[in-house]
């Protein structure tokens, strides 16, 4: 069975609109005679006059009218669903997932500059401590900790760690001048003690795992360190404020997580405003 001709239908309701094939190709920048060839069409298709053409015009048959109500009706459906799902692909938020430490230490206290910038685009943070993929986290974006992933990812920020103290208790338990004054300082663990094993290490110094409280998640480390309970391992693009106006202190150039990053990963068919945070990502992070 032949299909019908749908390229035939907007000229078709425009001519029967008018009552005239020189004012609907005025309309649709169409030529009079193509629109005599798409009313054929659909004649030729469901084989039947749609018009009565004389010299002076065209009128519709009994069964042209009653054929342009329901194309009249069809393409207004279509019209209004189209315009009903734009509006909820504009009105969707834009969504990106992180892990708490990059969510609360970076990207949150930025998004009121983007706000300034783009107010009618809602921006949602979700939580995501282990999602290789956006797909995977229900996300646009997702800003993911660790070595470079194996598909398409740009790196957004360093994540080189460097121990680091509060002024208050560099001033109170100082000065660490040298990687082996650390050893009898207090040491804080995030997640596990392995990291500082591994800076000592990168020192010229072998030590077992140092003692100290162990935390379950950077922000609560950090709080500890900027509350002056000691000297955590921290990534340094997540403290840059603190650093800036002193409060945090580094206490050694030697970084140690040299390999890892923050990258971004786009899932796939990105949306016009999901372009555009994407893009003020990574000039945030530049």
């Amino acid at each position: 069975m032949k299909k019908v001709p749908l390229s035939s239908l907007r000229p078709f309701e425009a001519a029967a609109r008018h009552g005239s094939f020189v004012k609907a190709a005025a309309e649709l920048r169409l030529t009079p005679a193509g629109i005599s060839q798409h009313v054929r069409a659909l004649e030729a298709w469901m084989n039947i006059a749609l018009f009565v053409r004389h010299p002076r015009g065209v009128a519709l048959t009994a069964a042209g009218r009653e054929f342009s109500t329901a194309v009249r009706h069809g393409l207004g459906h279509i019209e209004m669903a189209a315009h009903e799902l734009s509006l909820a692909v504009r009105d969707r938020p834009v969504s990106v997932a992180c892990i708490p430490s990059v969510a609360t230490r970076w990207l949150i206290p930025r998004l009121p500059r983007f706000k300034a910038l783009h107010p009618q685009i809602r921006v949602n943070i979700l939580y995501a401590p282990d999602a290789g993929t956006p797909e995977a986290a229900g996300a646009d974006l997702l800003i993911r900790h660790g070595v470079q992933p194996d598909g398409p990812a740009t790196r957004l920020l360093g994540a080189e760690t460097r121990p680091t103290c509060s002024a208050g208790f560099l001033a109170t338990h100082g000065p660490f001048e040298t990687p082996e004054s650390l050893l009898s300082a207090e040491l804080l663990h995030d997640e596990t003690r392995e990291a500082w094993t591994r800076w000592f290490a990168m020192t010229g110094i072998h030590t077992g795992s140092r003692e100290g409280p162990v935390f379950g998640d950077f922000n609560l480390m950090v709080g500890s360190v900027i509350g002056g309970q000691g000297i955590g391992l921290c990534p340094t693009s997540l403290i840059g404020e603190e650093i800036a106006t002193g409060s945090l202190v580094t206490l050694a150039e030697t970084p140690s997580d040299t390999e890892k990053a923050y990258w971004l990963i786009e899932a796939r068919g990105l949306s016009q405003e999901t372009r555009m945070l994407r893009d003020w990502l990574l000039m945030e992070a530049g």
